[in-house]
């Protein structure tokens, strides 16, 4: 697996290289593991959410704060400085544990979830079908939330840790999510996310040795990048 650190200046051109990584894993086998961390604020939908129910457009608005939408599924999602977003390309076999949605889920958490609760060194749990949550006494407090997008051979794994977030922008931006995992117990956004206490760079240490991806992709698809902002993710 190769590595790719790259954030690019806009919200939308972050948004379609994670795409187009997915066709170049598609269409010639490359994997790769990229890091990227907007510094401003947007607001992210899943491919299937309607915008009116799951965002404070009225806010979003106000602040000035874009609202996109992604080529995965999942939830919505607020986005800026100190909520650090990975993302897996990989390969999917035809007798491999990547052959469904439900056993990738579980394949690909539980690589992350076991990196991630070594390097805080406290317990994490995947909750719902893809977050990951810190235990806080008696609560379950989510840091990670995750979702796929699949092609025939290959699909992309992506995903958000909250490390150094403002949290209240959440609550500020956000609805309340239409879909709802169990153990969020109705709780507010305030009452329910959290921060995980490491550095950028120690997460990141982390995924890498976790994914093995310690050679840097070269020649990486800019040009497919900047098009597919333009025609896709800059638009309305």
């Amino acid at each position: 697996m190769k590595l790719f650190d790259c954030t690019f200046p806009t919200p939308a051109a972050n948004l379609a290289a994670d795409e187009v990584l997915l066709d170049l894993c598609e269409e010639q086998d490359v994997e790769v593991l990229r890091f990227w961390e907007s510094a401003t604020p947007f607001v992210v939908v899943g491919y299937g959410n309607k915008i009116a129910t799951e965002v404070n457009m009225a806010a979003c608005e106000a602040h000035g704060v874009p609202v996109l939408r992604r080529c995965s599924g999942g939830g919505t999602v607020v986005q800026g400085p100190g909520c650090l977003n990975y993302q897996v390309t990989l390969r999917v076999g035809e007798a491999s544990e990547l052959a469904t949605v439900t056993g990738t889920n579980r394949f690909v958490m539980e690589r992350i979830r076991a990196a991630l609760e070594t390097q805080l060194g406290r317990r994490i749990t995947i909750e719902g079908c893809t977050d990951l949550a810190l235990h806080e006494g008696d609560q379950l407090l989510k840091f990670s939330g995750n979702a796929q997008r699949r092609r025939r051979n290959s699909l992309l794994f992506h995903g958000t840790i909250l490390y150094a977030f403002e949290l209240t922008l959440i609550s500020e931006l956000l609805n309340a999510p239409s879909k709802q995992p169990d153990y969020r117990a109705s709780r507010q956004h305030g009452s329910f996310v959290t921060n995980a206490s490491a550095s950028t760079e120690e997460l990141k240490a982390s995924l890498i040795s976790a994914w093995n991806a310690h050679e840097t992709l070269s020649d990486a698809p800019i040009t497919a990048i900047d098009e597919m902002t333009r025609k896709r993710y800059s638009t309305r």
